[in-house]
């Protein structure tokens, strides 16, 4: 069993057809809230749970998408699973799923099976491109995303580079699932106001569009090169600054121990520094070359100049704000104890919830869920 649910979802039911990452990081903010989330898994089971890094054959990645839900196996092909998933969705508040379009309805639980069973379910489908257009049935992994959306191109021009950079972070799903999320409580609210249900499509393509604010309006006027903020050489690593004012300019030109800098006539002004960007930004760095980056960053920050040093993330973890926060949360598997962040977002009125948040063995919950259906 898992641990009663706990926060401002108590008592909506999520039946979570998801996989792997956008789907299951949407569907896991839901249980953070209290939901009670109802993953379906084939037999084979997500094969999230297979990915590194593993602890004893459990994997910490589908951990930290997936704790705090429910494990049900069901094979959907299967007409006694299937009418057992249709009667889930009956009592069910949500439903998610991210197969590839079409593939839901070919399984018997797409929004139109569901919601004759359901008028009030809001459904929500998590796919690449959307679910119709000519471009809809395209592979849709977040690579493939990243770079048909212009982003890597438009990362690539800022970057300077020859060609673009790896994708290694999949950005692409944990802003879709987040859109997911926000979506599905914005439905739910209008569910408690009419009464009526909806579905809800969700493409990682738009949320990429929805990250290249500058980009997207540039391609249209040409507006030309922007102010980036590089990294700067440390004496032991590197750190970003960010003088985005005319006063944050003047504190650090002061703090670098160059007032020189503030009477010249290539830097003296907002437009003459975005002219002459690149060489502003090769003079601060002969200055914070010098010295260690946390002696750069003390003096700036104590100067009021916006700055950060690059830290690796076991170092971002340890971070005396974050702890201080709780940003983070144990949760547990087969292998014992591992940490995840929690939700980004804190409610002045909620007391985050102590108790480990277990994640599910493979159709761990089968029986029990199983068991508790009405019997019709």
């Amino acid at each position: 069993m898992t641990e009663p649910s706990q926060g401002v979802l108590d008592g909506v039911r999520v039946l979570d057809f998801t996989t792997t990452l956008a789907g299951p990081y949407a569907t896991r903010l839901m249980a953070d809230l209290g939901a009670d989330v109802i993953k379906v898994e084939t037999e084979r089971g997500d094969h999230a749970r297979t990915r590194p890094p593993l602890r004893d054959g459990s994997s910490t990645y589908f951990g930290h998408m997936n704790h705090g839900k429910r494990s049900v196996v069901l094979d959907l092909k299967s007409p006694n699973d299937r009418q057992l998933a249709l009667k889930l969705a009956s009592h069910a508040d949500v439903v998610v799923e991210n197969w590839r379009p079409g593939v839901a309805a070919s399984l018997g639980v797409g929004y139109g099976d569901l919601v004759a069973h359901q008028p009030r379910i809001v459904y929500c489908s998590i796919s690449g491109y959307g679910q119709c257009g000519p471009g809809a049935s395209r592979p849709a992994y977040a690579p493939l995303v990243h770079a048909a959306s212009g982003f890597d191109l438009a990362n690539m021009a800022l970057q300077g580079t020859e060609k673009p950079q790896t994708t290694g972070i999949f950005i692409a799903d944990i802003v879709a699932g987040m859109a997911a999320f926000g979506a599905i409580q914005a439905a739910l609210f209008r569910r408690e106001r009419t009464g009526k249900g909806d579905f809800i499509d969700v493409a990682l393509m738009d949320a990429m569009l929805n990250l290249m604010v500058f980009e997207i309006q540039d391609a249209q006027t040409k507006a030309g090169a922007r102010a980036v903020y590089p990294p700067l050489k440390a004496r032991d690593g590197f750190i970003v600054i960010v003088p985005a004012t005319q006063e944050h300019y003047r504190r650090l030109s002061i703090a670098a121990g160059h007032p020189e800098w503030l009477t010249d006539v290539r830097f003296d002004t907002l437009r003459a520094r975005d002219e002459n960007w690149t060489l502003m930004m090769n003079l601060i760095e002969k200055w914070t070359s010098l010295l260690p980056g946390t002696q750069v960053e003390a003096l700036l920050l104590e100067a009021g100049v916006p700055c950060a040093l690059y830290r690796t993330v076991a170092e971002a973890l340890a971070d005396p704000q974050i702890l201080s926060r709780r940003s983070l949360t144990a949760v547990s598997d087969g292998a014992g104890e591992f940490v995840v962040p929690r939700a980004p977002f804190q409610f002045a009125s909620e007391i985050p919830p102590e108790t480990l948040r277990r994640v599910p063995a493979l159709g761990e919950h089968t029986a029990e869920v199983a068991a508790r259906m009405p019997k019709r």
